[in-house]
């Protein structure tokens, strides 16, 4: 399959879809489990290069893309949290399941997903051996549960951050797509059980991965005690949604849960506690990886960043957004202000805008970092 035919692609991404919905709780058949490899870390303080240390220079521009200033982005001085990112589906590798190499692809996403968080938080971003998009094309359905190679490799990497690098530093979980659908299960068994680890817990920012709650609830349903978040200063909670310019069509299958009684959660980080607010659009200039299967995807959503000097361009205010369950699935609705781009989804409308999940609102979910880690601080106090 050619790496720059849309058509191709569309059908590939199509498949992808089917496998989120169907099979991205499934485990892979029991086996005896094999030794784990030693953990690679794509981002982390300690390694050279990191994709996610590349500074918070920034040009603002005007929603419709026209350049207006250079805007001051401080980091926190020796921040006190910690991210602990897991990337999305974005493996080129011809097998089925990826290998642990460092390719362009996972690079260029820790970049465009994770690195700005560093403006508050240390970020920590495992490699860990996901299913690749030519596995996913090939049939196999999404298997991310506890016996999955990609779930082993992300739990042990947590493990050896708790006991290496934590030192009882508060965490914000970060994941979107596949990534998102670890950390539901790392939260799930590993987290939300255990009153410990769960008080280390700022936030989870679980984008484009449906997770679930009980119809008309905060919290049960995926998790029994990690509740929605529903202010800029509550903690050890969780926000997702995903994103999309228009009605979702019946067959979309994101923002939509089969399981009786329960909905798919969406909490809108413009306005947590409900109702309507604006985004901060963030993109990084660089371009995504040249010639992979992403970058095509990308260019089908038919936008051209702004150039600018700056590793990232911010156009606050957008878009408007809010959580809407029109047509059965509960997703957050985005509508563009003041010449903003309309966006194609990509590949087709099932998809919406889940490509766009962690850039469209990246300053609001950056500011909401920010002060929910001082609110955890505030409520932890000195520390002994």
């Amino acid at each position: 399959m050619s790496l720059r035919r849309p058509a191709a692609l569309a059908l590939g991404l199509a498949t992808l879809t089917l496998a989120l919905a169907v099979g991205a709780a499934v485990a892979v058949a029991a086996t005896p489990a094999k030794p784990l490899p030693p953990t690679v870390w794509l981002c982390h303080p300690g390694v050279r290069p990191d994709p996610c240390d590349v500074g918070l220079g920034t040009t603002r521009v005007t929603p419709a893309g026209a350049r207006v200033a250079p805007q001051r982005v401080v980091a926190d001085r020796a921040p006190k949290l910690d991210c602990f990112y897991v990337y999305p589906t974005v493996g080129d590798q011809t097998a089925p399941v990826a290998t642990l190499r460092i390719d362009p692809e996972e690079r260029s996403i820790a970049r465009f997903q994770a690195a700005r968080y560093s403006q508050h938080c240390r970020v920590f971003a495992p490699m860990y051996r996901q299913q690749t998009l030519q596995g996913i094309f090939s049939g196999r359905a999404l298997q991310t549960g506890p016996t999955s190679d990609g779930y082993r490799d992300v739990a042990a990497a947590w493990t050896s951050y708790l006991a290496h690098d934590n030192h009882g530093r508060g965490v914000v979980l970060i994941g979107h797509s596949q990534g998102s659908f670890v950390l539901r299960e790392l939260i799930r068994r590993v987290i939300d059980p255990k009153p410990r680890v769960r008080r280390l817990l700022v936030s989870a920012i679980l984008l484009g991965g449906n997770v679930e709650v009980p119809a008309g609830r905060d919290v049960g349903g995926d998790f029994q005690h990690v509740p929605a978040c529903r202010s800029a200063t509550q903690f050890g909670c969780v926000i997702a949604f995903s994103t999309f310019d228009q009605p979702p069509p019946a067959t979309s299958l994101f923002g939509r849960t089969a399981t009786p009684g329960r909905q798919v959660l969406c909490t809108n980080p413009a306005a947590l506690a409900g109702g309507s607010g604006t985004l901060d659009p963030i993109y990084p200039t660089q371009p995504f990886a040249p010639g992979t299967l992403l970058s095509v995807a990308i260019r089908l959503l038919g936008t051209p960043l702004p150039s600018a000097p700056t590793p990232w361009v911010a156009a606050p205010g957008a878009y408007s957004a809010s959580c809407s369950s029109a047509g059965g699935a509960n997703v957050l609705r985005i509508v563009p202000l003041a010449g903003a781009p309309t966006f194609r989804p990509s590949p087709d409308p099932t998809w919406g805008l889940h490509l766009l999940d962690a850039n469209v609102a990246l300053g609001n979910l950056v500011a909401l970092v920010g002060s929910q880690g001082r609110a955890w601080e505030r409520a932890r106090g000195p520390r002994t």
